[in-house]
Protein backbone atom coordinates (compact mmCIF):
# COMPACT_ATOMS: atom_id res chain seq x y z
CA UNK A 1 0.00 0.00 0.00
CA UNK A 2 1.55 3.31 -1.10
CA UNK A 3 1.69 6.41 1.74
CA UNK A 4 0.03 8.71 -0.41
CA UNK A 5 -2.15 11.43 1.05
CA UNK A 6 -0.75 10.13 4.22
CA UNK A 7 0.01 12.81 6.60
CA UNK A 8 1.24 11.42 9.76
CA UNK A 9 4.13 8.47 10.77
CA UNK A 10 2.43 5.85 12.81
CA UNK A 11 5.94 4.26 13.90
CA UNK A 12 3.85 0.90 13.80
CA UNK A 13 1.80 2.44 17.14
CA UNK A 14 -2.18 2.37 17.78
CA UNK A 15 -2.89 6.25 18.45
CA UNK A 16 -2.68 6.27 21.92
CA UNK A 17 1.36 5.06 21.97
CA UNK A 18 1.60 7.08 19.44
CA UNK A 19 0.72 10.42 21.30
CA UNK A 20 2.47 9.53 24.33
CA UNK A 21 5.82 8.82 21.97
CA UNK A 22 5.35 12.07 20.41
CA UNK A 23 4.69 14.15 23.87
CA UNK A 24 7.56 12.68 25.46
CA UNK A 25 10.07 13.79 22.39
CA UNK A 26 8.44 17.19 22.45
CA UNK A 27 8.69 17.30 26.16
CA UNK A 28 12.38 15.92 26.02
CA UNK A 29 13.23 18.53 23.25
CA UNK A 30 11.30 21.65 24.50
CA UNK A 31 13.56 20.57 28.66
CA UNK A 32 16.46 19.77 27.11
CA UNK A 33 17.17 22.07 23.90
CA UNK A 34 18.25 18.86 21.97
CA UNK A 35 17.46 15.26 21.69
CA UNK A 36 18.68 12.32 20.11
CA UNK A 37 16.48 10.04 18.10
CA UNK A 38 15.57 8.21 14.56
CA UNK A 39 15.15 10.85 11.58
CA UNK A 40 11.30 9.69 10.58
CA UNK A 41 10.95 11.08 14.89
CA UNK A 42 12.67 14.16 14.28
CA UNK A 43 10.68 14.74 11.46
CA UNK A 44 7.33 14.25 13.12
CA UNK A 45 8.20 15.86 16.47
CA UNK A 46 9.77 19.04 14.23
CA UNK A 47 5.98 19.20 13.45
CA UNK A 48 4.46 19.62 16.48
CA UNK A 49 7.08 21.42 17.94
CA UNK A 50 7.04 24.25 15.41
CA UNK A 51 3.23 24.49 15.34
CA UNK A 52 3.59 24.78 19.32
CA UNK A 53 5.74 27.71 19.42
CA UNK A 54 4.16 29.81 16.49
CA UNK A 55 0.65 29.50 18.65
CA UNK A 56 2.76 30.31 22.01
CA UNK A 57 3.41 33.84 20.52
CA UNK A 58 -0.34 34.89 20.71
CA UNK A 59 0.64 34.54 24.20
CA UNK A 60 -3.05 34.76 25.35
CA UNK A 61 -4.87 32.45 27.75
CA UNK A 62 -6.81 30.30 25.02
CA UNK A 63 -3.49 29.55 23.36
CA UNK A 64 -2.38 28.25 26.80
CA UNK A 65 -5.36 26.04 27.31
CA UNK A 66 -4.71 24.84 23.65
CA UNK A 67 -1.37 23.97 24.43
CA UNK A 68 -1.83 21.80 27.48
CA UNK A 69 -4.74 19.84 25.91
CA UNK A 70 -2.00 18.78 23.49
CA UNK A 71 1.47 18.64 25.57
CA UNK A 72 -0.34 17.95 29.55
CA UNK A 73 2.72 18.78 30.95
CA UNK A 74 2.61 22.01 32.97
CA UNK A 75 6.48 22.94 32.79
CA UNK A 76 6.87 22.33 28.56
CA UNK A 77 3.74 24.42 28.22
CA UNK A 78 5.30 27.56 30.22
CA UNK A 79 8.63 27.04 28.60
CA UNK A 80 6.90 27.10 25.43
CA UNK A 81 5.14 30.89 26.20
CA UNK A 82 7.30 32.13 28.56
CA UNK A 83 11.17 31.72 27.00
CA UNK A 84 10.63 29.58 23.51
CA UNK A 85 8.39 32.27 21.91
CA UNK A 86 9.86 35.48 22.79
CA UNK A 87 12.84 33.60 21.50
CA UNK A 88 11.50 33.10 18.42
CA UNK A 89 9.22 36.06 17.79
CA UNK A 90 10.73 37.65 14.85
CA UNK A 91 11.65 34.29 12.92
CA UNK A 92 8.68 33.72 11.11
CA UNK A 93 9.13 29.58 11.55
CA UNK A 94 12.13 26.94 10.77
CA UNK A 95 12.90 27.16 14.94
CA UNK A 96 14.34 23.60 14.49
CA UNK A 97 16.82 21.78 12.77
CA UNK A 98 17.93 18.08 12.39
CA UNK A 99 21.46 17.10 11.89
CA UNK A 100 22.34 13.19 11.02
CA UNK A 101 24.65 11.35 12.94
CA UNK A 102 24.80 7.79 11.30
CA UNK A 103 23.21 4.96 11.83
CA UNK A 104 22.58 3.33 15.05
CA UNK A 105 24.58 0.08 15.95
CA UNK A 106 21.93 -2.27 16.78
CA UNK A 107 19.61 -1.87 14.31
CA UNK A 108 21.02 0.31 11.89
CA UNK A 109 18.45 2.93 12.15
CA UNK A 110 19.17 6.46 10.60
CA UNK A 111 19.49 8.55 13.62
CA UNK A 112 19.55 12.46 13.83
CA UNK A 113 19.73 15.19 16.45
CA UNK A 114 16.90 17.53 17.14
CA UNK A 115 17.58 20.63 18.71
CA UNK A 116 16.66 24.45 18.36
CA UNK A 117 18.32 26.60 15.83
CA UNK A 118 19.77 28.66 18.47
CA UNK A 119 21.14 25.89 20.30
CA UNK A 120 24.90 26.51 21.89
CA UNK A 121 26.35 23.33 22.37
CA UNK A 122 29.50 24.60 24.17
CA UNK A 123 27.16 26.49 26.98
CA UNK A 124 25.24 23.32 27.50
CA UNK A 125 28.61 21.14 28.17
CA UNK A 126 29.72 23.70 30.48
CA UNK A 127 26.77 23.87 32.25
CA UNK A 128 26.62 20.48 32.71
CA UNK A 129 30.53 20.41 33.86
CA UNK A 130 29.37 22.62 36.38
CA UNK A 131 26.63 20.46 37.57
CA UNK A 132 28.57 17.60 37.91
CA UNK A 133 31.41 19.54 39.73
CA UNK A 134 28.11 20.42 42.03
CA UNK A 135 26.83 17.13 42.37
CA UNK A 136 29.89 15.68 43.43
CA UNK A 137 30.89 18.05 45.94
CA UNK A 138 27.15 17.70 47.57
CA UNK A 139 27.50 13.93 46.89
CA UNK A 140 31.02 14.04 49.20
CA UNK A 141 29.37 15.91 52.09
CA UNK A 142 25.86 14.10 51.86
CA UNK A 143 28.77 10.86 52.22
CA UNK A 144 30.66 12.53 55.52
CA UNK A 145 27.30 12.79 57.40
CA UNK A 146 25.84 9.20 56.25
CA UNK A 147 29.45 7.89 57.58
CA UNK A 148 28.86 9.42 61.07
CA UNK A 149 25.14 8.46 60.97
CA UNK A 150 26.34 4.51 60.03
CA UNK A 151 28.72 4.93 62.97
CA UNK A 152 26.02 5.75 65.21
CA UNK A 153 23.98 3.16 63.97
CA UNK A 154 26.95 0.64 64.82
CA UNK A 155 27.38 1.55 68.01
CA UNK A 156 23.62 1.31 68.98
CA UNK A 157 23.60 -1.73 67.59
CA UNK A 158 26.72 -2.95 69.56
CA UNK A 159 24.86 -1.34 72.76
CA UNK A 160 21.81 -2.91 72.30
CA UNK A 161 23.36 -6.51 71.54
CA UNK A 162 25.40 -6.65 75.01
CA UNK A 163 22.26 -5.65 76.45
CA UNK A 164 20.13 -9.10 75.26
CA UNK A 165 23.54 -10.51 76.12
CA UNK A 166 23.66 -9.35 80.28
CA UNK A 167 19.81 -10.38 79.78
CA UNK A 168 20.04 -13.71 78.87
CA UNK A 169 22.80 -14.38 81.04
CA UNK A 170 21.01 -13.21 83.83
CA UNK A 171 18.07 -15.37 83.02
CA UNK A 172 20.49 -18.29 82.91
CA UNK A 173 21.61 -17.69 86.43
CA UNK A 174 17.61 -16.96 88.12
CA UNK A 175 17.42 -20.77 86.04
CA UNK A 176 20.36 -21.73 87.85
CA UNK A 177 19.55 -20.72 91.31
CA UNK A 178 16.34 -21.56 90.86
CA UNK A 179 17.07 -24.92 90.13
CA UNK A 180 19.80 -25.23 93.09
CA UNK A 181 16.70 -24.09 95.39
Amino acid sequence: MSSHRRRVKHFDRKSGPRKALLRGLVTSLIEHGRITTTVDRAKEVRRHVEKAITLGKKGDLSTTRLLLSRFPNKEAVATIMKDLSPRFKTRPGGYTRIIKIGRRPGDTAEMAFLEFVDYDFEAKTADTAEKSEKSAKTAKAAKAPAKKATAKKASTKAVAAKKKAVKKAQKKDRAASAARA
